[in-house]
């Protein structure tokens, strides 16, 4: 439906983000009214948990939404990182979007469309829920959805949406349901050829138990959280306050704790895995998997239940000759004395004046810089964008300079940005500071601690800081917190105008020199 900018707000000097509609379907007054209901829909809803609406614009036909930008990324880019989450921040994930939730229901309106990609975490630590757009309000306004349609994403669709049934707030529910047991088992429960055969899936079958994938879980997490996987509405938890009671008492329970309530049945007595009979299990909530005698109370299996396997005899010779190689390595150098590479030796404190050495990792002195392997970062483009040019930058002269190439569009068009990585030696806080020759821009601050300069964007992980320009003072001055850090990356993400470019390609960026110092 939609671009999303990252733009400058110049009467509070802030970041935002600008949802603009589409032109090619700012036409369309169906998707035109939608567009709008979801700024009045998010509007409303003043949460933490919720991205913040500022402003709604309407300039000739082109309509717009100016929201909270978030310094961060989506739960979508995460998982597709890390695959799997812990239980500590699925938990926090599910008390944050439950919370959320719990207010979009209290005041009648419907997510419909909760997912990874709609979860955004900020670099802070927070958890916001965005996107409201094919929410709807429960108070019986009209649905601008066509039948047949489901509208959603099918990984993430409630039975209920499928079915075209009408909907309330369990229908979220039993979606974010659906995104924390991704957290915990690295997949959706549901798969299939096409988008219909997923959303079907869920009408056939229940999810395989979280507890076999993840039998180290809290205990009653994953019976939790199929309870939210529950295809009837009236199985599942009743509210986002009663997810987040449940939450609770997962953080809280005891080695031999009491099941969650619910639907309840007995268990009877089975075979057990050394070929005995399990006595009976005390009354577990019906349709959830829960642990029997050869489970213990966090899903990890007993000892005398665990399968064990020996290894094989070729494993084992390999071992001891993997063994016998490492021992013949090792006494060969310690016997070598002579040949033996020298260390530095520092004292240290209460030893008597004994010495040792310190570990090659250790940084000494404050943080500065190794400029002479600074290098251009053009992940969207050559690779180069005047790499010649950087040694001005560490030259303390004002009459040279680093200029980005010109560009037709202040945001560089199709590029997400460009810059320059500097690797850096030391440690400790410290303040680095750009002079820019003109302004505005727009530009953040990464650091790696990696053995080598990332490559790309992703691999820097997420900015120390992102910021604008005034108007009237281009020098950008970045705090740079006490972490480790071999290299330091200045992204540029907006171009001011440069008279010395042409008319065609208006905008590059032009920096004098850089200085780093301690604080």
């Amino acid at each position: 439906m939609a671009e999303v900018w990252l733009a400058q707000d110049l009467l509070l000097n802030r970041l935002v983000a600008v949802k603009v509609l589409k032109p090619q379907l700012a036409s369309d007054p169906v998707i035109a009214e939608r567009f709008r209901r979801e700024a009045v829909a998010a509007a409303s809803l003043n949460h933490p948990n919720i991205v913040a609406i500022y402003d709604t614009v309407d300039e000739r036909g082109r309509q717009a939404v100016v929201m909270q930008y978030v310094p961060g990324r989506s739960l979508r880019e995460l998982l597709d990182d890390r695959h799997q989450l812990s239980p500590e921040m699925t938990i926090r994930i599910a008390r944050a979007v439950a919370s959320a939730l719990d207010r979009a229901h209290s005041a009648g309106i419907v997510h419909r469309d909760v997912k990874p990609g709609n979860i955004m975490l900020t670099s802070e630590g927070g958890v916001l829920l965005t996107d409201f757009g094919i929410a709807k309000a429960t108070s019986g306004e009209t649905d601008l959805t066509s039948d047949n349609i489901m509208m959603g994403t099918a990984k993430y669709l409630s039975p209920e949406q499928v079915r075209g049934r009408k909907l309330d707030g369990r229908a979220d529910l039993y979606s974010l349901g659906l995104v924390l047991y991704e957290c915990l088992a690295g997949s959706v429960p549901f798969h299939g050829e096409s988008d219909a055969d997923i959303a079907l899936a869920r009408l056939q079958r229940d999810p395989t138990p979280l507890g076999r994938l993840r039998p180290s879980l809290p205990y009653g997490l994953a019976e939790l959280i199929h309870r939210l996987l529950a295809r009837n509405p009236d199985d599942r938890p009743s509210s986002g306050a009663a997810i987040i009671s449940a939450l609770d008492r997962v953080a809280s329970a005891p080695r031999d704790p009491t099941p969650i309530t619910g639907q309840h049945r007995q268990v009877t007595p089975r075979q057990g895995i050394s070929g005995g009979t399990n006595p009976p299990v005390r009354a577990v909530p019906d349709r959830i998997p829960t642990p029997s005698k050869g489970v213990d109370a966090h899903g990890r299996p007993a000892r005398q239940f665990q399968h064990r396997r020996m290894p094989s005899t070729i494993i084992v010779g390999a071992m001891v000759l993997v063994a016998l190689i490492l021992i013949a390595v090792l006494w060969s150098s310690l016997s070598s004395g002579d040949t033996a590479k020298p260390t530095t030796s520092v004292a240290v404190p209460g030893a008597g004046g004994a010495t040792q050495a310190p570990s090659t990792a250790t940084k000494v002195g404050p943080l500065a810089f190794s400029p002479g392997q600074a290098r251009a970062f053009d992940p969207g483009g050559d690779g180069s964008e005047n790499s010649a040019q950087l040694p001005n930058l560490f030259d303390d002269s004002s009459a040279t300079t680093w200029s980005t190439e010109c560009y037709q569009n202040t945001y560089l068009g199709a590029k997400q940005g460009v810059g320059f990585s500097v690797p850096l030696q030391g440690s400790g806080a410290a303040t680095l500071t750009v002079h820019f020759l003109q302004a505005p821009w727009i530009a953040s601050l990464y650091v790696s601690d990696a053995a080598t300069a990332p490559t790309t964007l992703a691999d820097w992980g997420q900015p120390v800081i992102a910021k604008a320009s005034s108007q009237t003072d281009p020098t950008a001055v970045f705090a740079i917190p006490d972490t480790p850090a071999s290299y330091l990356l200045v992204w540029i993400q907006q171009l001011p105008v440069d008279p010395k470019c042409s008319g065609d390609h208006p905008y590059r960026a032009t920096i004098t020199d850089i200085s780093l110092s301690a604080t």
